[in-house]
């Protein structure tokens, strides 16, 4: 059964290493996801799963406690963990890697952690039914939910600008900010894909997670500081 939730953002920029001078342009973030995380070790649930989007199907599937990770691909000498098992053979794509150095600053010890990637074309119902089955899994999981709003709400933003990305995202911070499983599991996943929300799948999983849970939801941040929508919310 689902007992806690924390939703982030996950862009590298997030990791202090990897932005360098910039650093300071998410530092609300940051202490936003640290609440979220603080949320999640007060559940004390039996095993945490960390779900995060990637950017094809050859990255998704399971990454076991220990995999590995790295920034270096970003321009930063720094590797993470996910965990402390054996790992497995594939390294952690970026949001996962980005997981891993969220709950390593928190210093995270409350529960054995597992990873997730999700692919982005995949549809709705899957992604429900991933998060039915991590719900049933134990008796008391925790989520970790790595994913990204619009990137379209600015000139200067990945995708250029939307009009239709703020409503999009005023969309997506309600329902994260109300535990709306309803409203996440009704996201449009061609708009979605249209607007390079990246969040949309991993989202997904959680609404099927929660269906039932009777959490209670908060939205601690939300911004857009590089054109792109970036929400932490916490659900208990």
């Amino acid at each position: 059964m689902l007992v806690a939730a924390a939703v982030c953002p996950a862009p590298p920029l997030l990791v202090p290493e990897v932005a360098a001078g910039a650093a300071a342009e998410l530092a609300d973030a940051r202490t936003a996801c640290s609440d979220a995380l603080a949320v999640l070790a007060a559940s004390r649930p039996d095993r945490l799963i960390v779900v995060g989007a990637v950017a094809d199907d050859d990255r998704a599937g399971s990454y076991p406690e220990g995999s590995r990770g790295s920034f270096r691909g970003f321009g930063a000498d720094t590797d993470v963990q996910l965990g402390e098992g054996a790992g497995g053979p594939r390294p952690l794509p970026a949001s996962l890697a980005i997981a891993a150095w969220l709950l390593r600053h928190a210093r995270w010890g409350a529960a054995p952690v597992e990873g997730l990637g999700v692919a982005e074309p995949v549809e709705a119902e899957r992604c429900l039914q991933a998060g039915r089955d991590i719900a049933a899994s134990d008796e008391r999981v925790a989520l970790l939910v790595m994913g990204d709003g619009s990137a379209c709400r600015s000139v200067k933003a990945p995708g250029y600008l939307d009009e239709r990305a703020a409503g999009f995202d005023e969309a997506v911070a309600r329902a994260l900010g109300t535990a709306d499983t309803a409203a996440l599991a009704a996201l449009d996943a061609g708009l979605a894909r249209e607007l390079k929300a990246a969040g949309r799948a991993p989202w997904q999983v959680l609404a099927g997670a929660a269906e039932g849970a009777g959490l209670d939801g908060r939205l601690l941040y939300e911004d857009a500081p590089y054109g792109v929508g970036y929400f932490v919310a916490a659900w208990s």
